[in-house]
């Protein structure tokens, strides 16, 4: 039978949509679920920010009534003029091992963006650098992370065989976490401060809401990661949803801030727990009983592996040593919560101060994600 694109339309189809990868990677022991409430939020015109600049549609593939196919399609009108652009850009994107599924599903979005006078289709990615980006090309053997994205090996064939070709690329480490930090390097971080006028502090979750920090944390990031590829400013509304998400998800101890001698903050380290397993064992849903298993792995028995979520310094203090004091205090939470591994998230390949990052610790490149381009004609 015909592959039917469907438009999605109702609150149940969304949840279709939502819920349509967790369905196609059941069992797979590698790919780690998505919180469908977060992901109905995202995709929600009402309750996401980003929906102040973007247009999107989404898309669901069947065949004999059965979903075998999904795909958003977003026009992000903010980083187009950034980047001065025309692009569609196809995020959510999952299909069966099936041509027809693939081209069925990017033809839907490549004649969304040509009705909006686009050039050009790129993904995966979402409406900004904070949704899953980058279809995997390496690693389909290591387990994913919470925030990235995880697809089987016949995805990227399915590009190359449409006519897709590499925009750019992400590499992805995991780090052996140092059992100690040396005393030069202890000497190091105090002449660091003393010579910048810096403050490290760690502040609780009170003092965060408090002293306004997650909305100094998303200016610093807009600040820091403003010149990456694709990336659009976020808004006050965004940020504030940002906010609301990361905090609840953090561990205070895994925080790292820096200020300079103004009290403006110029460098954050936050790090998280590996949800990972949590997630696969919960299938991504909270109720009734997944948030136990969440709340087992942040606080209670905690993994060996931790997720760098963010890591952002101020590209002023880059060149600084600032990176490494951020390390330096950190690494001793690491240890004396008994984390061995660290996972890095996706890095651009072009992004040579964060890759300079890793260099003083023993790693391993163990995935590479893509973005993939095409004319639309």
């Amino acid at each position: 039978m015909a592959v039917h694109i469907k438009k999605v339309e109702t609150k149940s189809e969304l949840k279709t949509f939502v819920r349509f990868a967790n369905r196609l990677y059941k069992g797979n022991k590698y790919y780690v679920p998505s919180m469908p409430f977060d992901d109905m939020n995202t995709l929600d015109r009402r309750k996401n920010g980003a929906y102040e600049f973007c247009e999107s549609e989404l898309y669901m593939a069947y065949r004999d009534g059965v979903p075998v196919g999904r795909v958003a399609a977003i026009i992000n009108h903010k980083a187009n003029q950034a980047w001065n652009v025309s692009q569609v850009r196809f995020g959510w994107i999952d299909f069966i091992d099936d041509m027809e599924v693939s081209s069925a599903l990017l033809d839907a979005v490549t004649e969304f963006g040509r009705s909006h006078g686009m050039t050009q289709i790129v993904g995966p990615l979402g409406f900004t650098d904070f949704d899953p980006e980058g279809m995997l090309v390496e690693g389909f053997d290591r387990l994913s992370t919470m925030a990235l994205i995880y697809n089987h090996p016949y995805y990227p064939e399915h590009m190359k065989k449409l006519g897709y070709v590499k925009e750019t690329g992400w590499l992805e480490y995991r780090i052996t976490i140092p059992q100690y930090v040396p005393e030069r390097h202890e000497h190091l971080s105090q002449l660091i401060i003393e010579r910048n006028h810096l403050k490290l502090r760690k502040l609780s979750r009170r003092q965060i809401r408090k002293e306004d920090y997650g909305r100094k944390l998303f200016k610093l990031i807009n600040e820091t990661y403003c010149v990456l590829y694709g990336y659009s400013l976020l808004s006050d509304r965004q940020i504030d949803q940002y906010v609301d998400l990361y905090l609840s998800l953090v561990d205070t101890q895994l925080l790292t801030f820096i200020e300079d001698e103004h009290g403006e903050l110029i460098a954050a380290g936050i790090t998280i727990p590996s949800l990972s397993s949590a997630l696969q064992k919960c299938n991504g849903e909270i109720f009734p009983f997944g948030w136990w298993h969440l709340l087992k792995a942040m606080f209670l028995k905690r993994p060996d592996t931790l997720d760098m979520l963010l890591i952002g310094v101020r590209p002023d203090y880059q060149n600084k040593g600032v990176p490494a004091l951020l390390f330096n205090d950190l690494i001793k939470t690491y240890n004396r919560l008994g984390f061995k591994y660290a996972e890095t998230n996706a890095n651009l390949e072009t992004n040579h101060a964060v890759q300079a990052l890793w260099e003083p610790f023993e790693k391993e490149q163990h995935k590479k994600r893509w973005v993939f381009g095409k004319d639309i004609e």
